[in-house]
């Protein structure tokens, strides 16, 4: 469990800042924690040894199988709602139990992040933006929308502007990631921008990109910014710790970009990072331009 926690600090935002209330940080802290393992089955990437398939019920050798430890965790999921046959089994579940109670949170967008990680095994291309999109729905969108559940503060258009970000987040990381991907045999650059940019998978293999390959991540990244932009008056659109909070999110998606950009968009040696200094402005420019609104 600590171990899945402790990949908090990897992130291009902070999961839970100090600043926050208590019971704000629990709640983020759960859900992080969720998403990460949700994604670490997804990606192979849980601790060896199968202690987590144990925990699920499973035979420590269905730990490789990802369907089956998603499926397993669904059940388990089930459980923190009230399923029939007990409480959670996983200790990342049981210290979501009491968030999803507290917050009245509700199952889907928990379901949606199990559902991500199930196409991550049978999608390993996108032809289009717009199917990029649809996975974001479902990889990205949900968290942003428990933010909003955590902190009491979900409007109809809070969440389109979370939307935005959230997306415009997930983009940013399949930018910096793309090298990564392509070591799990996936490519989330749309496959319609690829040929539109004469990029070919074996350019994305290379050790540094050449200029086609740096034209379509400068591409990709504009749209990112572009969905950041259209988010960032969801800052403006709360008060307190909670706007600090989305500042930065907003700031640290920023400054990833800002990141990619100084590095003359070759992401393939391995992913451009934001320093804390350039990460720290980029928040104070999101506080210092968020229109403020209610």
């Amino acid at each position: 469990m600590s171990a899945t926690l402790d990949k908090a600090a990897a992130e291009n935002f902070p999961v839970a800042p100090v600043f926050l209330p208590r019971a704000w940080r629990d709640g983020l802290t759960a859900v992080y924690g969720y998403a990460r393992l949700v994604d670490d089955i997804g990606d192979g990437d849980l601790a060896p040894g199968g202690h987590d398939a144990v925990l699920l019920g499973l035979d420590p050798a269905a730990v490789d199988d990802r369907l089956a430890m998603l499926d397993a965790f669904e059940a388990d999921l089930r459980r923190v709602f009230g399923g029939t046959d007990g409480p959670p089994r996983h200790p990342l579940l049981q210290a979501l139990r009491p968030v999803v109670r507290a917050h009245g949170l509700t199952p889907e967008p928990f379901l949606a992040l199990i559902e991500a990680n199930r196409q991550d095994q049978r999608v390993a291309r996108y032809e289009t933006y717009a199917d990029l999109v649809g996975y974001c729905e479902l990889s990205a969108n949900p968290v942003g929308r428990l933010v909003l559940s955590l902190t009491g503060t979900s409007t109809p258009e809070r969440i389109r502007r979370s939307d935005a970000v959230c997306t415009a987040l997930q983009i940013v990381e399949h930018v910096q990631d793309v090298a990564e991907d392509l070591g799990r045999d996936r490519i989330y650059l749309p496959a319609e921008d690829l040929r539109r940019f004469h990029v070919t998978e074996a350019q994305l293999a290379a050790p540094s990109a050449g200029a086609s390959v740096r034209s379509l991540i400068a591409f990709e990244t504009e749209r990112a910014r572009e969905l950041l932009n259209e988010g960032t008056p969801l800052v403006g659109s709360v008060h307190g710790r909670l706007r600090l909070l989305l500042a930065g999110f907003v700031g640290g998606g920023r400054a990833a970009l800002r990141a990619v950009t100084a590095a003359g968009f070759d992401v393939l040696p391995g992913p451009p990072k934001p320093t804390k200094s350039g990460l720290l402005r980029e928040v104070a420019a999101v506080l210092r331009t968020a229109p403020r609104k209610g």
